[in-house]
């Protein structure tokens, strides 16, 4: 990983800030999640393996994110759930169980993204259709203890541990990690990381 990008996870991760995967490369991912110490999040992403979207992730990075604590935030974005314009609940429920099924359920939650996405699945317009989505992972035999995970719980696990490496690299004296920029002479406007 560049050093500036290392530079900045480990800021991140001592100001308590999460780090969000949702939007850089695969390589990225894989670097990322091999430099921090605090979990990250996808924000709004689904399964590679169900819609090879570059915003999905692959399962590699599903298990790599399993270690690292993280959770993939599944995006109910139709092209990002069944690489078209057309998808359904189903297609939402899938993606949900794959990210289960290989990261565990401690690493999936619910990004859906209805703020910023112009296709969504039939049967999951908005917020008020989850019953039907939680209706529907009842049916293939989650737990309400599951589901409250899903819905939430997995989250606010990952905030309090995020803030719980912040507060130990404070208690430590860790100080803010800083890239210089060299200066190039020829251009004094113009800057890169050494």
């Amino acid at each position: 990983m560049a050093s500036i990008a290392y530079t900045i996870i480990r800021e991140m991760n001592r100001l308590g800030m999460i780090v969000d995967l949702s939007h850089v490369s695969t390589g990225t991912m894989r670097d990322a999640l091999s430099t921090t110490e605090a979990p990250v999040i996808f924000s709004h992403s689904s399964a590679y393996e169900l819609c090879n979207s570059s915003r999905n992730v692959k399962d590699d990075v599903l298990l790599s994110l399993a270690k690292n604590g993280g959770i993939v935030m599944v995006n109910f974005y139709s092209k990002f759930l069944s690489c078209n314009e057309n998808s359904t609940v189903h297609d939402a429920v899938a993606h949900i169980n794959h990210i289960r099924r290989v990261a565990g359920i401690d690493h999936v939650g619910l990004g859906a993204g209805f703020d910023g996405i112009n296709f969504t699945p039939k049967g999951l317009e908005d917020v008020s259709t989850y019953p039907t989505l939680f209706a529907e992972l009842l049916g293939e035999g989650w737990s309400v203890e599951e589901l409250k995970k899903l819905a939430g719980e997995n989250f606010l696990r990952v905030m309090r541990e995020v803030e719980k490496i912040r507060d130990e690299k404070k208690r430590a004296g860790v100080r803010p990690y800083e890239d210089h920029p060299n200066f190039r002479t020829e251009d004094p406007y113009n800057c890169t990381s050494s």
